[in-house]
């Protein structure tokens, strides 16, 4: 009865166990792609460091954010970033940047590395827009002199991308498409001599 009683126990648990991994499976994770590499490279002597993005609370994290029709904002379930959105953005501006092939540097402001312009940015936008139904990408972005401080050129970055539906894939693919809009814009911009 003993032997009987520990099997149907340890079977249970078993169960328990399985059942409970099913319920807690973790969220697929998503990444977003830098530019690829343009062509024959036309290198200028500037070099410039690129700050991570600043942003409100919610796009400090690594979730996908979904913003309803009121303005409201709640975390797409079922889906997360490879790394939290300030650094991703960055990572991929950076090799964005550097795949353009047009400066002599890219680099982070933790490299040390002397530079002539900063380029400080701040994502206003990077969400589904559960209303239109459309990823909404919005950075706002500045070149900063380095040594005077000077802004010496500054512009707004935005893309719209339609969203098949609103589901964590759906999400991150049509956000990824409107940052490679937005940085296409971007890389163009840094690289005009600005």
């Amino acid at each position: 009865m003993t032997v009987r009683f520990y099997a149907l126990a340890l079977g249970a648990t078993l169960l328990a166990a399985v059942l409970g991994g099913c319920a807690g499976s973790a969220p697929l994770t998503f990444d977003l792609a830098a530019l690829p590499a343009s062509g024959r490279p036309a290198a200028s002597a500037r070099s410039i460091v690129v700050a991570e993005p600043v942003g409100i609370q919610p796009f400090e994290a690594d979730r996908i954010i979904v913003r309803e029709a009121g303005g409201a904002l709640s975390f797409l379930g079922g889906g997360q970033w490879a790394d939290r959105l300030p650094r991703l953005i960055q990572t991929r501006l950076i090799q964005s940047l550097e795949n353009s092939g047009r400066l002599r540097s890219v680099s982070r402001p933790g490299d040390k590395i002397v530079s002539d312009y900063q380029l400080i940015s701040e994502i206003r936008a990077f969400d589904i827009s559960a209303g239109s139904g459309e990823a909404v990408v919005d950075l706002s972005a500045k070149l900063i002199a380095e040594g005077s401080g000077r802004v010496a050129a500054a512009r707004v970055f935005q893309a719209r991308v339609a969203v098949s539906k609103v589901d964590a894939g759906s999400a991150a693919i049509a956000l990824d498409a409107a940052l490679a809009q937005v940085l296409g814009e971007m890389v163009r911009w840094v690289n005009s001599g600005r």
